[in-house]
């Protein structure tokens, strides 16, 4: 089962498909946009959070998830949903009102 992380912007609805399982956790420590004050909360399907090699492997998905936050404050962070696939991230927009 490979490891997906989505990284949600804070105070928007995922806009893209959550991990799947029937339960997500929501990761503690968000990651945040170094240039501004815009956060983004991690979630990761339940079984794979718990399992003892999760920080390992988390690792290098987590610094994709950064390095996309980074490129997205170019574009005034109007991605709202971050999800990582192997090793590309998937970006979703958020979507107009």
């Amino acid at each position: 089962m490979k490891l997906k992380i989505a990284a949600i912007r804070s105070g928007s609805d995922p806009v893209g498909e959550l991990p799947g399982g029937s339960f997500h956790r929501w990761l503690e420590t968000p990651l945040t946009c170094p240039k501004c004050d815009v956060t983004y909360n991690l979630a990761v399907e339940w079984e794979q959070a718990i399992d003892r090699f999760f920080p390992e492997n988390s690792r290098a998905l987590i610094n994709l998830l950064k390095k996309a936050i980074i490129m997205g404050h170019a574009g005034d962070h109007q991605v709202a949903h971050f999800e990582t696939a192997g090793v590309v991230v998937k970006s979703f927009p958020a979507t107009k009102k």
